[in-house]
């Protein structure tokens, strides 16, 4: 099994879908990157020339297909679309901005035990202390939206020039096999100035931040496709048998179902018609995250070990997604979606 041939261009939509005329030229650009996803400088600067989708539909084509290319890829170029989708997003809510969107972009809005990012003001200027966690490929970023805390129960959006001398970006600890390149490590900010971005809250409650919860989903899947094909190709061998069938069609079943859903979440979501925006996107996370474990189970299962030791490329592949997967908290985001239908509407 190798990823040099990529699936069928559009994983998720039908060709005819609008707006995917960009898509195919981010792909094209991304085919002719020396280094595509291993080399991060490289990808990086293939991601700043990408044209951001007009539609989520397309968002999630583009995510999807780059992921089933290669998912450090997908990793790297999430965040920065999503940077800019929320710098489009405050704009057109009149949010005024005095800012540059030229570079690199990140989205810094992990919370953890211990420490924390605060956000102070004076005489009208806003600057950062302290400590935030999670901050993938800081150290290789121009700029970053980072939330900080503006009292002891409100969190504020703030976009952040990661290349100020006051902010260190930590080279560590990261001793993952997966997304290996993309560390993922604490940022500390001493007196940095910012540029707020909507009040506190504002970055919560926008409609966006559905939509980029289940881009990141779309980066699942299409990392998973590869995983079918190898599965397909097992299946139809020499030693081909109704085992390798059976987990051929868990796979592609799976993997089908949350197509499925994926599409139609970006078809509500581009109708800008539903009212628990939350909740829908919280059940496709969940639903393309069970597809995706089962893909890996079953091609760990169906192909044994050769493949991860024999196949580099099929190796990084599992290994990133397995990390990339632990966005989704599991049990936890489940027992979120209960509690929402517990004491919502649960509207389908």
């Amino acid at each position: 099994m190798s990823d040099a041939v990529h699936p069928p261009f559009p994983l998720l939509l039908p060709d005819d879908t609008p707006d995917l005329d960009d898509v195919r030229t981010a792909l094209a650009a991304a085919d002719a990157v020396d280094g595509f996803g291993t080399d991060i400088a490289a990808t990086l600067a293939w991601a700043v020339d990408v044209a951001r989708p007009r539609s989520v539909a397309a968002t999630w084509e583009l995510l999807a297909s780059v992921a089933a290319r290669d998912v450090t890829a997908a990793r790297v170029l999430e965040p920065h679309l999503d940077a800019l989708g929320i710098l489009d997003e405050a704009a057109a809510a009149g949010i005024p901005l005095d800012l540059d969107r030229d570079g690199t972009w990140g989205v810094f809005a992990a919370e953890g035990p211990g420490v924390r990012l605060e956000a102070r003001q004076d005489a009208g200027t806003w600057t950062l202390h302290g400590t935030k966690l999670w901050c993938s490929l800081a150290a290789d970023l121009s700029h970053a939206l980072v939330t900080a805390w503006v009292d002891d129960g409100r969190r504020q959006l703030f976009a952040l020039d990661l290349r100020d001398p006051a902010v260190t970006a930590r080279s560590g600890p990261w001793y993952a096999h997966g997304l290996e390149r993309v560390v993922s490590a604490p940022i500390d900010v001493d007196g940095a100035a910012a540029v707020p971005v909507g009040d506190p809250g504002w970055y919560l409650r926008r409609p966006g931040f559905a939509h980029g919860g289940v881009g990141v989903a779309a980066c699942w899947w299409g990392g998973a496709v590869p995983l079918r094909r190898a599965l397909a190709e097992a299946a139809r061998g020499d030693r081909a048998d109704q085992l390798s069938r059976v987990h051929l069609g868990r796979a592609d079943t799976a993997l089908w179902a949350a197509r499925a859903v994926l599409v139609e979440t970006a078809t509500v979501f581009d109708a800008g018609g539903s009212a628990s925006q939350s909740l829908r996107a919280a059940r496709a996370r969940s639903v393309v995250a069970d597809a995706v474990e089962t893909s890996l189970a079953e091609a760990a299962h169906a192909l044994g070990p050769s493949p991860l030791v024999a196949d580099e490329s099929h190796a990084r592949r599992v290994a990133d997604l397995q990390l990339y997967l632990r966005q989704h908290h599991a049990e936890r985001d489940l027992a979120r979606i209960g509690g929402d239908v517990a004491t919502g509407d649960g509207a389908w």
